[in-house]
This record gives C-alpha cells, sequence and structure tokens, in this order.
C-alpha cells in the first residue's frame, strides 16, 4: 500500500479518492474545505494549495502527488500560479511523482483531431496558463528534479457532474423532463466528452506505472458525437419524451454574463463548439490497456445518478 495525495476534492479529485480507495491506497485529500469522500484509508485535510510549506509537510513519504485543483475559471490569472507553483515545490522537495490533470485548452483551436503530439497553440490568457504549467513542470522533470505526467480530457460528464459540465445540471434534467436544453454553440458538431470515473482510473493508472513519466497522455475517451446525439441517447436509455436541444446565441450569453462569470468566460472557449473538438486517446489505450467506458453504461450510471437525486430532492 502506497500513499497518495490528492490535492482537490471536486468532481474530478474525489472520484480519484475512491479509486484509490477502493485499490487499498492510503489517501491523504487536502482541500479548502477539508471536504471529500468518508472512506475507510481517506484522510480529509483543509489547507490552502498554494501554501507549499503546508503540502510538503503532508506530502512527506507519499508516492504520488495529484493536481486535481479547479479554481473557478474567472480566476485562473489570478489563482493558477501560485497552486502550481506550490505543488511543483511540492513534488521536487518530497519526490513524490507529480500526476497533473489537464485539459485541451492548451492545443487552441484545433486544425483536425487532437492527438498528445499537437502543437500547443493557446489562444486566450487562460488557456496559456494551463499551457505554461505544464512547459514548468516538464522541464523540471527534464533537468532530474521531479517525474511528472499530464492527463488530458474533453468536457467531463458522469455522476456528480453539475455546473461545471456542459452535460450536468443544465443538460440532463430538461432531457429527462423533455424540456429545451441549450448549448452554447452548435449541437451539431462532433465533440469528444470523456467520463470522469475514465478519469480518475486512468490518472491512479498512470502514477501507479513508471511509463507515464516525461510526457502528456490523452484519457481513454469514447468516440465524438454530438450534443444532439448524447440528448438522443440519454432519451432511449430513459425512456423519456424527445429531446429538445437548441444553441444559446452568443449575445444572450454576453448578458448574462455580466450576472454570472462562469458565463462570461464562456467566449473564451466557445470555438471547442463551433466546429469538430475531438481527441484520440490511441496512446493511452495502447500503453496501459484501459478503455473508455461505453457511451451508453456511462450514460446510464449518469442517468440513474440524477434520477437517485431528484429522489432525495423530492
Amino acid at each position: 500500500m502506497g500513499k497518495h495525495v490528492v490535492v482537490g476534492a471536486g468532481q474530478v479529485g474525489s472520484e480519484v479518492v475512491r479509486e484509490l480507495a477502493a485499490r487499498g491506497q492510503e489517501v491523504v485529500v487536502v482541500s479548502r474545505s477539508g471536504s471529500g469522500p468518508d472512506l475507510p484509508g481517506v484522510r480529509k485535510v483543509a489547507a490552502n494549495a498554494a501554501d507549499s510549506a503546508e503540502l510538503i509537510r503532508l506530502a512527506q513519504g507519499a508516492d504520488a502527488l495529484y493536481n486535481c485543483v479547479n479554481p473557478a475559471y474567472h480566476r485562473w490569472l489570478t489563482d493558477w500560479q501560485p497552486i502550481a507553483d506550490s505543488l511543483l515545490a511540492t513534488a521536487e522537495a518530497t519526490g513524490a511523482g507529480y500526476v497533473i490533470l489537464g485539459n485541451l485548452y492548451v492545443y487552441g483551436p484545433p486544425s483536425g483531431v487532437m492527438t498528445e503530439s499537437h502543437p500547443m497553440r493557446a489562444t486566450s490568457a487562460k488557456a496559456e496558463v494551463r499551457a505554461q504549467m505544464w512547459r514548468d513542470a516538464l522541464a523540471a522533470h527534464e533537468a532530474g528534479r521531479i517525474r511528472v505526467t499530464e492527463l488530458r480530457g474533453s468536457d467531463y460528464y458522469g455522476p456528480g457532474c453539475l455546473d461545471q459540465s456542459h452535460l450536468g445540471e443544465r443538460f440532463m434534467p430538461k432531457v429527462l423532463a423533455g424540456k429545451m436544453a441549450r448549448l452554447t454553440g452548435d449541437p451539431d458538431q462532433p465533440h469528444s466528452w470523456t467520463y470522469v470515473p475514465d478519469v480518475a482510473t486512468a490518472l491512479v493508472t498512470a502514477a501507479l506505472d513508471d511509463r507515464s513519466w516525461g510526457r502528456a497522455w490523452h484519457i481513454p475517451t469514447a468516440p465524438a458525437l454530438t450534443y444532439r446525439e448524447i440528448a438522443t441517447r440519454v432519451h432511449e436509455l430513459a425512456g423519456t419524451p424527445s429531446p429538445k436541444v437548441g444553441s444559446t446565441p452568443q449575445w444572450l450569453v454576453d448578458a448574462l454574463g455580466r450576472m454570472s462569470p462562469m458565463l462570461g468566460e464562456i467566449k473564451h472557449i466557445r470555438y471547442q463548439f463551433d466546429r469538430p473538438f475531438v481527441m484520440d486517446s490511441t496512446a493511452f489505450q495502447t500503453t496501459f490497456g484501459m478503455s473508455p467506458t461505453p457511451v451508453d453504461e456511462a450514460l446510464a450510471a449518469t442517468i440513474g445518478w440524477w434520477r437517485a437525486r431528484e429522489l432525495v430532492a423530492a
């Protein structure tokens, strides 16, 4: 049994904790609130991820350190760099393998199917923050100071995904009720969707296998489907009325963004839904023998989670 320190207790961090606990690992989960799953072998700690001294203390003797932090999107420019510096310093001071949860923002608007060899051409300040985080970490790895890997997925969905998921609370309850679900983009463009339990499995797999170090990987992700196709799958699996799918015009998003910082930032990533946004995860799948969860299986689990949530609320 090894020691694993998971920084961040959101939709992915909590799932990583569950995956590690299921494998019998010792887990320390660090978040500002001290939240996280209540499971045997899991210790929850309230701490600031930007406090490197505290993180180094907590990570002493750790085999792996996971960056599953998720600052508010409109605060990336102020919050990410001190957190990234702290985690990098912790990995160097403790010798823990450093596993970063990344994303596809670093590539900018794609010209084709995205692979790990795609050049990083971030087109916004926020995307550049994530790209620079990886450059800094990789430089430290190449200098022999740390061991690092970054795993990148597309838009997340699954049990527990709420306001930060395009297939979360703005989508699933509406489709299940036969109401209109609107995307801030073209609902008929092919898009990759990454299932959160697969994200957690991939992160832990990478942490436990030395072949992962020194490069970025794409998380196993099922073949791309359009937003409308996902809605149709949900309708067929759940036996609900035929789905109604539409698009929210940018002018309306801009207007709503004056009240919601999250919506106000969507303009920076709208390109992801105005054209094909498709990733390839063959490298990870063939190297580590992991396949993505079939879409229908993943959606069935997601539907079950939402229905159970509605029953509790009722």
